[in-house]
């Protein structure tokens, strides 16, 4: 006969919840868990056993004081989450995701959890997420819905659509998702653009109707996504872009220069490349100058000419009536 019969659902899920029952509190007795459970502390004694042979190391006390506790093992055993447990966890995730702090780690939580949570709880969690603010600094707010779906067509390896500004007019974008990047202002989708066939990074909170599809690809050889963000944000985005040579430690500069703001490369130990890119190149310049470190001009050469003249204004505001 296929499956499992009556009994043997019965003790599954009898086993189940007293996992649940010792992950809740540090120390049960025999009696309490067999209240609890409905049965007699003989059969507590076995499920135990059950629990055991499955690798959970329960332990068991002896004596006033003792009781069954679940110790620590090698391996992380599975949680069990009741529904409210589980709309608490996915809800702070979510915030966690959006927020400034460990944003990837929070992603990455959610798209395993995301897995296990039932459809039933999935409104539930739509409808408390949309309660969760936050103050202060921090990235430009994102939808948790669209950071879900996105989170999880990255994972099933599946086309997406959504509504995507260009020029002044909003156009249907078709891309093969990749990975998402978080930055210290916000969240960017790296993905391989179909219609434009090419790598693209993309905004989230620019993206209207994100919706996934259900057409499957094979994935392509893929740049560092972190790094080609990031050079996306930091100079390609803008109308001039400038590379120097800066005579301090990578470590040093970057600290300095916001990862959103510059590309940082070590070159040897006490000097490194920068590249920036800025509406004016004034601008970088005079930015590159505020660091406070012996600097080189790379590119692009008109950037020189531009260095003598703001250098010719500063002597002469620094001599005034000649």
């Amino acid at each position: 006969m296929n499956g499992a019969s009556g009994d043997e659902r019965g003790t599954t899920e009898r086993v189940l919840t007293l996992l649940g029952l010792l992950q809740q509190r540090q120390v049960w007795t025999g009696p309490e868990l067999a209240d609890r459970l409905g049965v007699t502390p003989r059969t507590v004694r076995r499920d135990v056993g059950r629990l055991r042979a499955l690798g959970y190391p329960v332990h068991a006390g002896q004596g006033v004081g003792g009781g069954y506790r679940l110790g620590a093992g090698q391996d992380l055993p599975p949680l069990l989450l009741d529904d409210e447990e589980a709309i608490a966890t996915v809800v702070s995730l979510l915030a966690g995701a959006s927020g400034a702090v460990a944003g990837d780690a929070a992603l990455r939580a959610l798209t395993k959890l995301d897995r296990m949570l039932p459809t039933r709880l999935r409104h539930e969690v739509r409808t408390l997420s949309g309660s969760v603010e936050s103050f202060g600094g921090g990235r430009a707010p994102v939808d948790p819905e669209v950071l879900m779906t996105l989170a999880r067509a990255c994972r099933d390896e599946v086309e997406t659509g959504f509504g995507y500004p260009s020029g002044g007019e909003v156009g249907r974008r078709r891309a093969e998702p990749y990975r998402l990047v978080v930055s210290d202002r916000r969240w960017y989708l790296l993905a391989y653009d179909l219609d434009r066939d090419g790598w693209r990074s993309f905004r989230l909170d620019r993206m209207t109707g994100v919706t996934a599809r259900t057409w499957r690809f094979r994935p392509r050889p893929a740049p560092d996504a972190a790094a080609y963000v990031q050079e996306g944000v930091a100079s390609r985005v803008y109308r001039h872009q400038a590379r120097f040579l800066v005579h301090a430690p990578a470590g040093t500069v970057r600290a300095q220069i916001p990862a959103s703001a510059a590309v940082v490369h070590p070159r040897g130990t006490e000097r490194c490349e920068v590249l920036s890119g800025a509406a004016g190149l004034d601008f970088v310049l005079m930015h590159m100058l505020l660091l406070g470190h012996d600097f080189e001009i790379l590119d692009p050469p008109e950037l020189r000419e531009r260095c003598h003249v703001l250098a010719r204004r500063l002597l002469s505001a620094g001599t005034p009536g000649e």
